[in-house]
């Protein structure tokens, strides 16, 4: 029994309308950034794997000459060995995350609903994402990195919108753990 109001061929129309980038709560943090002064990147890959040996664990950090490396992966379940935050300030080695509440399962909000139609479909979909982004905040703080989660409800009014300039203000005024990074986040290819 089909419980969706729509045809399935209007249903596809609307799901590709949703995009991953560019997003409108994403444009407003952007746009709250610049005002406030910053610079950052869009959409970069943050690798969270690291290459280390035995040796460089014993040996308090350094590398022994002409050991073989392995591969040690700081957080497993992180797919692609990459974490791919919406904006990047790299100077304030801090990653920000524009979630949608609907899809990254934002609690108490009136935007997080269940679809009725197949729910269980969409509890494992909406609660897996959720679970990732767990992982990718884990990871990054192992890391050394600030993440901040900014949800699209906290981008709608202006009254919360004026809330979350004042916190981004506040946040990155402070340095962050692992202190500032001066040339972090070259692109590889620098043609």
């Amino acid at each position: 029994m089909n419980k969706d109001q729509l045809t399935k061929e209007r249903r596809s129309w609307n799901m590709g309308r949703i995009r991953g980038k560019n997003t409108t709560p994403e444009k407003r943090v952007r746009s709250l950034l610049r005002r406030l002064g910053y610079r950052f990147r869009l959409n970069v890959k943050i690798p969270v794997d690291e290459t280390l040996n035995e040796t460089t664990v014993q040996n308090g950090g350094t590398r022994m000459p002409n050991r073989p490396r392995r591969r040690v992966s700081l957080r497993v379940g992180v797919r692609g060995g990459f974490v791919r935050p919406d904006i990047v300030l790299p100077k304030y080695k801090t990653a920000v995350f524009v979630h949608g509440c609907f899809w990254h399962r934002h609690r108490g909000c009136k935007n997080c609903t269940t679809p009725t139609h197949r729910r269980a479909w969409w509890l494992k979909k909406l609660e897996g994402n959720a679970a990732r982004d767990k992982l990718h905040q884990r990871a990054l703080r192992k890391l050394g990195w600030r993440s901040v989660v900014i949800w699209e409800c906290q981008t709608e009014k202006p009254r919360s919108l004026e809330k979350l300039t004042r916190r981004l203000a506040n946040l990155l005024r402070r340095p962050p753990a692992g202190g500032y990074l001066s040339n972090a986040l070259k692109p590889a290819c620098s043609k």
